[in-house]
């Protein structure tokens, strides 16, 4: 196969697979209600159109970032800004979840742990620290 063919083809297989995932990932954010509850929580109402355009074009450039495997040379506060918000994104989706699902109160209510529900998300907190520090200092060493 020619070079001009298998990029063409590779870059159409890409951009397919990533709209593909990234509008899976987008239909479970509206199944879930996420971006209107986020709206809620935070009282803008009227920046919810700016929420679903940052859930767009984030999926957008995360599958042309990946695809092309772009790699960012930036000094250690620039890397900790863009982790910190990778943090923060986790952290709002996973929470936004748990509260869509109310996964937590059923979980305890199962579990006969309502009465500590908050050490219950305080160890799960710390689990999801925990691994995280070691994936980055340990596991990617």
């Amino acid at each position: 196969m020619t070079a001009p063919i298998s990029l063409g083809l590779n870059l159409l297989l890409g951009i397919a697979g990533g709209i593909a995932v990234g509008g899976g990932l987008i239909a479970l954010f509206v199944l879930l209600d996420i971006v209107p509850r986020l709206a809620q929580l935070t009282s803008s109402y009227h920046r919810v159109h700016w929420y679903e355009g940052a859930l767009v074009g984030g999926s957008l450039l995360g599958t042309v970032s990946d695809f092309w495997n772009w790699k960012i040379g930036a000094g250690p506060l620039i890397e900790l800004g863009i982790g910190l918000f990778d943090g923060i994104f986790v952290g709002m989706l996973a929470a936004a979840l748990t509260e869509v699902l109310n996964v937590l109160p059923i979980l305890a209510k199962r579990l006969n742990m309502t009465r500590y529900l908050f050490g219950l998300f305080m160890a799960m907190v710390t689990g999801k620290v925990a691994g995280s520090l070691f994936d980055w200092f340990v596991y990617l060493r």
